[in-house]
């Protein structure tokens, strides 16, 4: 297994699917990482594959308790008053090591594993082409003996109990609802496997850049996927634009741009790449959700 991986991806749907062969699971408004045990510690990755350990220490010292060899896929998540927080969670992301170390002590990480790639004693690297049912089990066993802060995602083989998740579990921070194949192997980069369901559907668009003060944009020139000219965002929410500001930051600038409708914008070099609201593409206005 090469390091670091390319995480699974889900394509989005309108509806869960039907059939005996599928498995469902929550999703939790929450920052994806990969978690590896290694030899000498643990380290955990972002989605892009940034080495993030040192803003999640609350959840890399309980996984010294995995045995070395595991790997696991996952959401890191902040509860605050009986709902998922995604602002605090990407407050710890953008902020700096003490900061991360402050946020940590007040409001402590939860990670949410829905995937177990490797693990010592369950045949290594080849689990993760096992199928999801087994890899599953496996999850949950290896997370049984290891218990909170790290936990198995809510999960079920019943689509009338996904189906009720979906329609009441809102506003305690659950997105919607991920529905895996049964038999499918862990589909490394691929968005053709997995089905997520959403109550605001989103899409990923890249970075290509600002407009306004890079430490503060007021909108970003975005190339959303499937789409290969930036565009300008709709006005970024002043506390969105502080977070991504601080990502920003250390961007190189390339000069200044037009969109092909005439907008100039400042153009950076990074890998920062954005969610947007789903419906708002290539014939709408881009409104930034958050970053990835």
């Amino acid at each position: 297994m090469e390091f670091p991986i390319r995480p699974a991806l889900a394509r989005a749907a309108p509806t869960l699917p039907t059939g005996p062969t599928w498995h469902f699971e929550i999703k939790l408004d929450g920052h994806r990482m990969i978690l590896r045990r290694t030899e000498d510690g643990v380290i955990c990755c972002s989605r892009t594959g940034r080495t993030v350990t040192s803003h999640w220490m609350d959840l890399a010292v309980p996984a010294m308790a995995l045995p070395p060899g595991t790997v696991l896929d996952g959401e890191a998540v902040i509860w605050n008053a009986g709902a998922i927080d995604f602002g605090a969670v990407q407050a710890r992301a953008a902020s700096s090591l003490d900061r991360a170390r402050a946020l940590a002590a007040r409001l402590p990480a939860t990670y949410a594993a829905f995937d177990v790639l490797a693990h010592p004693d369950h045949g290594g690297d080849a689990l993760a082409a096992r199928p999801y049912t087994e890899r599953r089990t496996v999850l949950v066993d290896v997370l049984a003996d290891v218990g909170p802060p790290l936990q198995p995602v809510l999960a079920t083989a019943d689509r009338d109990t996904a189906l009720h998740w979906y329609e009441t579990l809102q506003p305690q921070g659950v997105e919607g609802i991920v529905a895996k194949p049964a038999n499918s192997p862990y589909p490394f980069g691929a968005r053709t496997v997995w089905r997520k369901i959403r109550h605001a559907d989103t899409t990923d668009a890249k970075v290509a850049g600002t407009a306004g003060p890079r430490r503060r944009p007021r909108r970003l020139a975005l190339v959303p996927v499937g789409e290969s000219r930036p565009r300008l965002s709709a006005p970024l929410d002043p506390a969105l634009a502080a977070r991504l500001g601080v990502l920003l930051a250390d961007a190189p600038r390339q000069g200044e741009r037009r969109t092909a409708t005439g907008e100039t914008y400042t153009t950076l070099t990074t890998e920062l790449v954005v969610e947007v609201l789903a419906g708002t593409g290539r014939h709408g206005t881009l409104t930034v959700v958050r970053a990835r």
